[in-house]
């Protein structure tokens, strides 16, 4: 029986046909391919508009960005260039580029952001096909497609879509690298895999890196059987100076950019790039900083305890640790067959693929920082494709593979147990299908050579291990991703469930609030049908009232653009609009249109990021994402206000507070001091109630049904400048 499409090589040809079939070949993709882009098209299109604005922080600093080159080019989040997001810009670019063509609306922003997603699964294919052949391709593609996370945050405009195609791709380049024999093409490759990482670098800065380790021990391992180790160092010199100038590239403009003329970057205490690149973006993630796990006293907030067993953990499993035992012995089967010799063409796809898997999960295991269950997104390509790699080299026989095959089986289906465990009463009719497959594939690859029957006990046991995670990336289609922290899976998962990630507990939509439907063009619905709030009332955009479900809910389907509803969990957790919510921010905006216009400052961004989504309101957020990542200081907003940048500011009492042990002041300081002496403009108190338990109250620690009320006040600040600065001199 003939498996030419799997492992064996084409039928040679002169050199006529030759050249005619490789011209075809770039014409007409493998039909396995083709399917694969189809399969992920589908789920990271299917309905998206359902998802409304998704992550409304990076959609109003699309907005922003996208009606002004100054703020495009800084990454501003707000319209008068006041503060930046808090994270680089090119995923954010590559969203305002589509929304300047297409105009502003939820589908601008997602639909790139779904075609990355649909990309990353081609590269994954094509890096484990040059190895491990069509077959290997094609089972690490889908893998990866049917990740639950991957469909996640490929439906999301959070940047890890960009992120993970470019370190794909920077590995996609090693491996080419790898291949020529041409020390001129080496490097070239070599260089290009750097531009890759900076890239990366300049999409969520220092998380790219997680693939440097790889490709470096991986070249350093390989190339000196050709030319010398001192040959390969200058090859490697090359790529890390292309990614030094890429990734360096936007960092050093804003760092030789005057304060005076560029935004405020947000994350930071001192308006410095290298602040946000070293601590808020950098080793703060890893080591623990405020406002993370670590930073708040060791909680297991996020992503669970750090510890040898997070990725399988209720956080994490669900969302990408599936295949994580299947891929890890795949691993070592390959480490064994290959033994690391040079000659192997298998050795540098493992050591740099291997390499980027272990890194990466070895650093989001003892995360002690801010880490977010869908950070996880990184890691599923690389389990992908040591997923793909091994199933192919199982299929081979031999006396390796009929010992790693059953081990790797084995492997599998633990791990997919366990990480069921975590989830009581979902697929609970899976376990026993799982381990009756496991057992017989494990016996069949043990005791049998024979290529039929080694494919058909591979294919089974494959597709069981697939059915959980293919049933939770369909599932994920069913809700909303919406919110601050996307996650696949049934809505149960996705809000929490038993033992869920924080933000998405009963009701919760993560930090920022906002509506899971609210699009700019009502009614238009790409792929797919509506549905209803999470009330049972279709909602008909703009802010509706949610009788029976919990604040913050997701609604169940989504009708277009004009989908789902407000909840009332509010928008950032450092207390909203200055501490009156949305309708204090409301009244605020209407008096201001009334008397002048000009910028109004809030407390936190995230607060901010509602009005301009809907209003294209002139609010800026200046105290950070929550309002306590960036301390500004009181001359800082003097020197705003003598600018002309910021007029108003918005005061009052808040109602929330921060994370336990959360000491960060953000923009406290700077607005007492508006408050001090700026024009005071009374607005009337808002009120609102808190109908369930949201993401918010959960943790800090607001009693279900209570009222919570606060007065907001208004402060024109114009021609104050000079008072503000004697408030400075006078702390």
């Amino acid at each position: 029986m003939s498996f030419s499409w799997e492992t064996r090589p084409a039928p040679t040809l002169t050199l006529r046909h030759r050249t005619r079939t490789r011209t075809f070949a770039l014409r007409l993709p493998y039909p396995e391919l083709l399917g694969l882009i189809a399969l992920a098209g589908t789920l990271n299109l299917w309905a998206l508009s359902r998802n409304g604005w998704a992550n409304e922080y990076y959609a109003a600093a699309v907005r922003s960005m996208s009606s002004s080159w100054h703020n495009f080019l800084f990454g501003s989040l707000d319209a008068s260039g006041v503060m930046t997001v808090d994270k680089p810009p090119l995923a954010l670019w590559i969203q305002s580029l589509s929304v300047r063509v297409f105009g502003y609306h939820s589908l601008s922003i997602l639909v790139p952001q779904a075609l990355i997603g649909v990309a990353t699964v081609v590269l994954v294919y094509d890096l484990v096909r040059r190895r491990f052949g069509r077959l290997g391709g094609f089972v690490a593609g889908l893998a990866l497609a049917l990740t639950p996370i991957t469909v996640a945050i490929s439906r999301h405009n959070n940047p890890d879509a960009l992120l993970i195609l470019c370190c794909v791709a920077a590995l996609w380049c090693t491996v080419r690298a790898l291949e020529v024999e041409s020390s001129r093409a080496q490097t070239r490759w070599l260089v290009l895999a750097g531009v890759a990482v900076g890239l990366g670098f300049e999409t969520k800065m220092a998380v790219a890196l997680m693939v440097v380790p790889g490709i470096l021990a991986a070249w350093l391992w390989i190339a000196p059987a050709a030319k010398g180790r001192l040959h390969a160092l200058r090859q490697l010199l090359a790529g890390g100076v292309a990614m030094v100038l890429v990734g360096g590239a936007w960092p050093l403009l804003v760092e030789l950019t005057p304060a005076a003329d560029r935004p405020w970057i947000s994350g930071t205490s001192d308006n410095r790039i290298l602040s946000l690149i070293s601590e808020y973006n950098g080793v703060g993630r890893i080591d623990g900083q405020t406002g993370g796990p670590g930073g708040a006293g060791g909680g297991s907030v996020f992503g669970g305890t750090a510890g040898p067993l997070r990725l399988l953990n209720s956080a994490l499993g669900g969302q990408a640790g599936w295949l994580l035992g299947f891929a890890l012995v795949s691993g070592i089967g390959i480490l064994v067959a290959s033994r690391l010799r040079r000659a192997d063409p298998r050795s540098g796809w493992l050591i740099a693929v291997g390499g980027a898997l272990l890194v990466t999960g070895v650093v989001f295991s003892d995360a002690k920082g801010i880490f977010h269950p869908y950070y996880v997104s990184l890691l599923a390509p690389f389990i992908a494709m040591l997923t793909g790699a091994g199933a192919a080299q199982l299929l081979k026989g031999g006396l390796n593979a009929r010992i790693v095959g059953p081990l790797a089986v084995v492997a599998g289906v633990a791990t997919e147990l366990a990480v069921l465990s975590r989830y009581p009463g979902e697929l609970m009719w899976l376990a026993p299908i799982l381990i009756a497959v496991g057992v017989l594939a494990a016996l069949a690859l043990a005791a049998f050579a024979q290529r039929r029957v080694r494919l058909a006990a591979l294919g089974a046991v494959l597709a069981a291990l697939l059915v959980a995670p293919g049933a939770w990336a369909v599932d994920t289609l069913g809700h909303a991703t919406s919110g601050t922290f996307p996650a696949g899976g049934p809505e149960s998962a996705a809000t929490g469930g038993p033992g869920g990630s924080f933000g998405r507990g009963p009701g919760g939509r993560g930090f920022a609030g906002g509506r899971p439907g609210a699009g700019g063009v009502g009614g238009v619905q790409l792929f797919g049908s509506g549905g209803t709030s999470q009330s049972g009332t279709a909602a008909q955009g703009g802010a509706v009232e949610i009788t029976g479900g919990q604040a913050g809910a997701p609604p169940t389907g989504g009708a277009g653009f004009a989908a789902g509803g407000r909840g009332a969990g509010g928008a950032g957790f450092g207390g909203g609009a200055g501490g009156g919510g949305e309708a204090s921010l409301t009244e605020a905006l209407t008096y201001i249109h009334a008397h002048g216009g000009g910028t109004l400052a809030v407390e936190s961004q995230s607060s901010a990021a509602t009005a301009i989504i809907d209003k294209d309101a002139n609010v800026a957020g200046i105290g950070g994402f929550s309002g306590r990542e960036s301390t500004v200081s009181i001359s800082w907003l003097a020197d705003e206000v003598a600018a002309g940048k910021i007029r108003w500011v918005l005061g009052g009492e808040e109602s929330g507070g921060g994370l336990p042990g959360d000491t960060r002041k953000g923009s406290t300081v700077a607005i007492a001091a508006a408050e001090k002496v700026c024009r005071k403009v009374t607005l009337p108190s808002a009120t609102s109630m808190v109908s369930g338990t949201s993401g918010t109250s959960a943790l800090f620690g607001t009693r279900t049904g209570a009222t919570t009320s606060s007065t907001a006040t208004l402060y024109d600040c114009q021609g104050r400048a000079a008072a503000l600065r004697t408030q400075e001199s006078g702390r």
